[in-house]
């Protein structure tokens, strides 16, 4: 942890501004229900704002505006936001160097940059590079004609396939696989023959890869995702996918092949997409959805099959009254019967 610091020095380094007492020292962070007084805390959801009155933090990170309950507070656009990077001032500390460890295994025509770790068990195969302060950890392997960029981290028992390609500063979390064999069959009329994969996995900068996501090198070509995109764990992403910019794909979500995902998009848990259609930029997908078809852009989704969010919420509504729904319509039906054999009748009568 980095030495307590003020609230003006905390403020300045977020660009935010104080009400109230500047020289409040502050070791860490802490939520609002059980910071203690050299603990800052931060107020995101202004739902929770009456918490600040009984809070005991030091101080509260908020929004401008905001009522303080005469506690000391930073203003600031983005709390949540702000509190991350504070997060990351208090509690992150640079990876120190330790170099190439004697019992990790690397070729000899493997190029290791300046600053690079690479700890026990990890294994690297001929004709890799790995750029600088990237660190790879116990377990991990990275097969042969691998490019890794700078300041990357492999965590333990990850995987990067033969000729993938990983930008700066990506992170992959501990049992993804990176260049995993796409899921590609072709039926021969008794069985099915593989079809070989022999394209690669292209990581661009920035990206992070949840623990035990799998992500299919393409049949032809590449399987991409796009600079600043970030997946959850055990994520799967299908051969000849195309993911875009700064998109956020959460837990269990599985992406059929030739999909193209535009930027920032959202898929929330567990959303399923069919293969070789398109989302536009800026969409966002609710949990548990199944999309089956392309989703136009700047728009949110939800339900199975997909339909726009406001239409699926009036149709969960529906959904409990079916029952009663359903015997309304049976005793409509079988009034119309009765009356009609009335009125049947009443012609045959006349």
């Amino acid at each position: 942890m980095t030495q307590t610091r003020t609230v003006t020095e905390l403020a300045a380094y977020l660009g935010g501004v104080v009400r109230g007492d500047g020289e409040v020292l502050i070791s860490g962070l802490g939520a609002l229900e059980t910071a203690g007084p050299e603990s800052l805390t931060f107020l995101a959801n202004p739902r929770y704002a009456s918490k600040v009155a009984e809070t005991s933090a030091g101080a509260v990170l908020m929004a401008p505006g905001g009522e303080c309950y005469g506690r000391t507070v930073i203003e600031v656009a983005n709390p949540y936001l702000g509190f991350a990077k504070l997060l990351t001032l208090f509690y992150t500390t640079p990876h120190k160097p330790v170099g190439i460890h004697p019992a990790a295994h690397v070729r000899e025509t493997a190029t290791i940059g300046e600053g690079t770790s690479v700890y026990p068990g990890a294994s690297i195969g001929d004709h890799v590079v790995v750029g600088m302060r990237t660190v790879i950890y116990p377990g991990a392997v990275i097969y042969n004609n691998v490019v890794i960029g700078d300041d990357c981290t492999i965590h333990a028992n990850a995987v990067v396939r033969e000729r993938c390609r990983i930008g700066n500063r990506c992170i992959i979390q501990p049992g993804a696989v990176i260049g995993s064999d796409g899921f590609g069959y072709a039926p021969d009329g008794k069985g099915y023959y593989p079809i070989p994969q022999i394209g690669i996995v292209v990581l661009d900068d920035d990206v992070e890869i949840g623990a035990n996501c799998c992500i299919d090198r393409a049949a032809i070509e590449v399987t991409r995702i796009g600079r600043g995109t970030k997946l959850d764990n055990l994520v799967q992403i299908a051969h000849n996918c195309q993911i875009g910019e700064d998109c956020m794909i959460v837990s269990q979500v599985g992406i059929s092949g030739s999909a193209k995902i535009g930027n920032h998009v959202t898929l929330a848990g567990q959303v399923g997409v069919a293969g070789h259609l398109t989302i536009g930029d800026n969409v966002m997908v609710g949990a548990q959805s199944g999309v089956p078809s392309s989703l136009a852009a700047n728009a949110v989704y939800s339900g199975t099959p997909t339909m726009p969010h406001k239409d699926w919420l009036r149709s969960v509504m529906v959904l409990p009254r079916l029952p009663e729904l359903k015997k309304t319509v049976s005793a409509l039906e079988k009034r119309i019967t009765e009356l009609e054999a009335i009125l049947k009748q009443n012609r045959q009568e006349s």
